[in-house]
């Protein structure tokens, strides 16, 4: 899936396919500017930062059981978003800080460092990252992703993919070359 935010004229958290299909809200109330996104993909919940109503919350994959983190002014300064173990950590972009908040109870945030002119922050580590599986987007023995001559997303789920083709190209009615 992707997960991603919008604060156009209806401001809302959505997710879809990779292949952009099946696009679904799962936030759309009590939300203006949701400018940071992070994801805790063992528990399955999303986080965002909402700038204009000054709040970290969160909701499951399906959109339920919304709470608030933390609120606060200190909330409008905040950019970027990503989340390990029991903490958030974002960037205070008043004075470039690190910080580290508790997911668990908003109150606990710390300023761990400061990083000139930080705007995003993201966390590597080993157990963050899924297990890789068999994937319709594999190579076929001719080295195309999932027997697309350009771009294979994956669909549904890892076993489904769809064609896709770079600009200025149209997909064939074989669903997989371009021309």
């Amino acid at each position: 899936k992707l997960f991603f935010t919008d604060y156009g004229n209806a401001a809302k958290v959505e997710r879809c396919d990779m292949d952009g299909m099946n696009r679904t809200w799962i936030v759309d109330s009590k939300i203006e500017q949701p400018t940071a996104l992070a994801l805790d993909l063992i528990n399955k919940y999303v986080y965002w930062l909402d700038i204009y109503l000054e709040s970290v919350e969160v909701v499951d994959y399906q959109g339920r059981r919304r709470q608030t983190i933390t609120k606060g002014r200190q909330i409008r300064h905040l950019c970027g978003l990503a989340v390990f173990e029991n903490y958030l950590y974002t960037i205070n972009s008043d004075n470039f800080s690190i910080l580290r908040i508790n997911r668990y109870n908003g109150t606990d945030v710390q300023a761990l460092a400061r990083l000139d002119n930080a705007k995003e922050i993201r966390v590597y580590q080993k157990r963050t990252q899924a297990a890789v599986r068999s994937h319709a987007c594999e190579a076929d023995p001719y080295g195309m992703p999932g027997g697309c001559s350009h771009v294979c997303l994956l669909s549904t789920s890892h076993k489904a993919r769809t064609c896709r083709c770079r600009t200025g190209f149209i997909l064939g009615s074989d669903g997989r070359s371009c021309k």
